[in-house]
């Protein structure tokens, strides 16, 4: 068995036309988030723990964001590849948790549709829950949401 951890952060965007994305569910009336890809904080921070968990590296070192390919990429596409890389590695998913950090939007009516969404890609329960920041610092003052996920792995052979 290997456990992995994941962080992401991103800003709150200045641009109304970017929609905010939270495990694998677009988030209706919210701001969306800077980022090269849609910035789903909730599913990077997934794959980082997956990718963390194989010993495979960081999300930014698979998906640039220096790499044209990824500019604008849903981060599905990202969670298929990291899945596919795990995979590749002689491991799956036994399960994973995420918390995402976020004032608002108020998120408990979408939380079990991102959990079916994320647990469908990854073969293995997703669980998805939210908090907040209290108000303390960038994240309390809605400067942005963030994510952090743990994932355990084991070995398929």
């Amino acid at each position: 068995m290997r456990i992995g951890h994941g962080l992401d952060v991103h800003r709150v965007s200045d641009d109304p036309s970017r929609a905010l994305w939270l495990g694998l569910v677009e988030v209706p009336d919210a701001p969306g988030l800077v980022g090269h890809s849609d910035a789903d904080v909730a599913t990077h921070a997934l794959c980082d723990a997956l990718l963390g968990a194989a010993n495979l590296g960081d999300l930014g070192r698979h998906f640039p964001d220096t790499d044209p390919a990824y500019a604008g990429s849903s981060s599905r596409r990202l969670l298929e590849a990291t899945v596919a890389l795990v995979a590749a590695a002689g491991l799956r998913t036994v399960s994973a948790d995420i918390t995402i950090i976020a004032e608002r939007p108020k998120l408990s009516g979408l939380m079990p549709r991102m959990s079916d969404e994320l647990s469908a890609v990854v073969g293995a329960l997703v669980t998805v829950k939210a908090t907040t920041a209290e108000g303390l610092g960038a994240l309390g003052r809605v400067e942005g949401v963030g994510a952090s996920a743990v994932a355990l792995l084991e070995e398929t052979s």
